[in-house]
């Protein structure tokens, strides 16, 4: 079976933090884990994505999944991380830790998606503004993005 990871990150400039959220869904759209995180201070939104895309697939392993299509909204990241071309950006070290996690699983696709098709993941930025400790959810919809959710739900 093959899952569908949604991730995205927000900068807390203010608050000398990031928030990195994720959510796994099967093929009919159901939340089979999600996780809102806390990340260090970031300054660029490419730092941002790197850094929420890594964190990501650190859970998809850790919760065993083993086949995943990747989806996220900044098309030069996409590209980047589906590249075999060496990258020699200062998130050079990132990217060969994504392409590493992403090498470790069975199957992976790369999908670069509109901002509006990754609504449920931003939802849970404003969620992590307010964390203290990150939170996760095993096989259960993680209540700050219910709304976002179903509304993904009428879509399909």
């Amino acid at each position: 079976m093959v899952y569908k990871l949604n991730f995205d990150a927000a900068i807390f400039s203010r608050m000398k933090k990031s928030g990195m959220r994720a959510i796994i869904r099967n093929e009919r759209g159901e939340v089979m884990a999600g996780m809102s995180a806390i990340g260090p201070r970031i300054e660029t939104s490419e730092e941002a994505e790197l850094l929420a895309c890594r964190r990501s697939l650190e859970f998809v392993v850790d919760a065993s999944f083993t086949s995943i299509m990747i989806e996220g909204d900044n098309t030069n990241f996409m590209q980047a991380i589906s590249s075999n071309v060496t990258n020699f950006s200062f998130l050079d070290h990132v990217v060969d830790d994504i392409r590493h996690l992403m090498a470790s699983l069975q199957w992976v696709k790369i999908s670069k998606i509109r901002r509006g098709g990754n609504k449920v993941v931003h939802v849970l930025a404003q969620h992590a503004r307010n964390l203290d400790s990150d939170l996760y959810w095993l096989e259960d919809s993680p209540p700050p993005a219910l709304e976002a959710l179903y509304q993904d739900l009428l879509l399909l």
